[in-house]
């Protein structure tokens, strides 16, 4: 069983920054699609960003363009999601996923759930003045 657990989030004030990390349970992570995803309260799950296994394919929502970045630092074992000029909308519970799927096509286009078989935990950003 794939597990991935998600760490970095917290409080924040509008306009400040933080980094998510995303690090696996019992794998590595460098031939796994990573995605990002997001939850507020009383809205459906939202695809933020995906990094393909090769870091080539990048794919972020419009809402976050320019303000969010993916990485992946393969020697740590991690995928980051580092968080600036942040807003309240952006307060959500942030999610990291991936799945069986090698293809890093699958992070192409709208972000779907459906794509995704392996979830961490979640981690609660919170930006509010």
């Amino acid at each position: 069983q794939l597990q991935l657990v998600e760490s970095g989030g917290g409080l924040v004030q509008p306009g400040g920054s933080l980094t998510l990390s995303c690090v696996p349970s019992g794998f590595t992570l460098e031939e796994y699609n990573i995605a990002w995803f997001r939850q507020a309260p009383g809205k459906e799950r939202e695809g933020v960003s995906c990094i393909g296994n090769r870091g080539i394919i990048i794919n972020y929502v419009d809402s976050v363009k320019g303000r969010f970045t993916i990485s992946r630092d393969n020697d740590k074992n991690t995928v980051y999601l580092q968080m600036n000029s942040l807003k309240p909308d952006d307060t959500a519970v942030y999610y990291c996923a991936t799945s069986w799927n090698h293809n890093p096509n699958i992070c192409v286009g709208e972000l779907r759930e459906g794509r995704f078989d392996y979830w961490g935990q979640g981690t609660q950003v919170t930006v509010s003045s």
